[in-house]
């Protein structure tokens, strides 16, 4: 694999570049840019440790979400469950289209390419508009009957009335995961980080106002994401679009769609997309086996417990995000061994964090557990609760090995072994030993 010319998809010799395309023009977000050209390992650390930061933030925000809605009892907690897969998907096609164009510009960035880059850049928010679009609708119109057919009965009214709040405001989701990928892209981590936090931040303080103070309910919780990303969006907006201070620039009047360009993104786009869904489509293929073996309140257990799981893994997403901008650059100027130093340097650091966390976690899991179930709808879920998490912490350590190889090959531009690697563990093991552990063994929930 080379770099490609993004303006026709053809390889490009750098070299024969004019000074112009080489160089940024000033203010144009040449330090993320020089920590890229720079030691793979320094650029490791000092990418990672904001993107850390804003992953800690964000998964602590969806416990504090979980937190407040568990204050309306299981079933709201269910609902969130059932509606969970879902956002999942949006949060997999958005940041699957982020990984892909990121890689690509980042690639771009490496071979000196600034207008493959920026032609990139334009491509990949034409095409994120038009994948929210193309999602939200559907799903929206036909909320009840899916949610019906999963099993939602009882609390079918709940989850409908959050769902298409979250359907209705997706493509704001698509906008600041994509946003954040392209500035992570050109090596712009703080940046990235400052608007997750904020989000985040803003979500926590929402969240209880919407909820009990203006009483709205589980619909609260919804309206407290939409707008709280809405504000991240809308400051992102500003930093690519208006104050154009970013190192890669948008030109829409002169756009047209290149088939070389959507090949390149999709190539990484697609393979990581599907990687996320299949992780989608399996929390609901758990979903359905759960309620076959218990009822709302596994799914309850089940959502309450991946959220706290994704507070252990964050460390890894933020390191994994480095991972990808670090190799696609040292890739796109043919610096294999930076790509190899990049990668071992972040696998020996993930495996060492989730080490600690893990026995952590293991530790500390009763008294997780009984933060959301303090209300009198919720405390009988404790017990498993606490089981659940105790179970999970065998899988932390183990992350780090995947997820940064995952990211290694979505940086230099292939991601289909990340993809088939990820397919085997999701859609094919866990709902085997789900199935076997269940009913076969007579494990039921504690064996899912």
């Amino acid at each position: 694999m080379r770099p490609h010319d993004m303006s026709r998809g053809r390889c490009r010799n750098p070299t024969s570049m004019t000074k112009s395309s080489l160089e940024p023009s000033a203010g144009s977000g040449t330090n993320g840019v020089k920590t890229l050209f720079g030691d793979p390992k320094k650029a490791i650390i000092k990418l990672s440790i904001p993107m850390m930061v804003a992953m800690s933030v964000q998964t602590i925000y969806n416990i504090v979400d979980a937190f407040w809605v568990s204050g309306l009892g299981a079933d709201a907690l269910a609902a969130m469950g059932f509606v969970f897969p879902f956002f999942f998907v949006i949060m997999s096609l958005s940041n699957g289209l982020g990984i892909g164009g990121g890689a690509a510009i980042s690639r771009r960035i490496g071979a000196k390419d600034k207008p493959g880059a920026d032609n990139v850049a334009v491509h990949t928010i034409v095409i994120m508009v038009m994948i929210a679009v193309g999602f939200s609708v559907p799903f929206f119109l036909l909320a009840r009957d899916i949610f019906v057919l999963m099993g939602a009965c009882g609390t079918t009214e709940m989850v409908v009335a959050y769902a298409r709040i979250i359907f209705a405001g997706s493509i704001i989701i698509f906008f600041t995961n994509v946003a954040g990928a392209i500035l992570r892209s050109e090596g712009d981590a703080k940046r990235a980080m400052y608007v997750m936090v904020l989000g985040a931040g803003l979500n926590i303080v929402l969240d209880p106002i919407f909820i009990y103070t203006l009483g709205m309910g589980i619909e609260g919780a919804a309206w407290a994401t939409l707008v709280s990303l809405g504000v991240s969006s809308v400051i992102m907006s500003n930093w690519l679009f208006f104050r154009k201070d970013t190192y890669v620039a948008f030109k829409f009047s002169a756009f047209g769609f290149d088939g070389g360009i959507i090949r390149d993104i999709f190539r990484v786009g697609l393979p990581a997309s599907v990687q996320q869904l299949s992780m989608a489509i399996t929390t609901l293929i758990m979903t359905v086996i759960i309620v076959m073996v218990s009822n709302t309140d596994g799914v309850a257990i089940y959502s309450v417990g991946w959220r706290v799981a994704t507070i252990a893994i964050a460390p890894l997403i933020g390191i994994a995000t480095a991972v990808i901008s670090v190799t696609g650059a040292a890739f796109g100027k043919q610096s294999f061994e930076g790509v190899k130093i990049a990668h071992i340097y972040a696998t020996k650091i993930g495996l060492v964090i989730e080490t600690i966390i893990a026995a952590a976690t293991f530790a500390v899991a009763p008294g997780v557990s009984a933060i959301f179930t303090q209300a009198e709808g919720a405390a009988h879920i404790a017990t498993d609760l606490t089981t659940f998490l105790r179970i999970i912490c065998i899988f932390y350590p183990t992350v780090s090995l995947g997820m940064m190889s995952s990211s290694l090959f979505q940086g230099v531009g292939n991601g289909m072994d990340a993809l088939i690697a990820t397919i085997l563990r999701t859609l094919v093991l866990t709902p085997i030993f789900a199935i076997l552990f269940a009913f076969n063994l007579e494990m039921g929930l504690t064996g899912i």
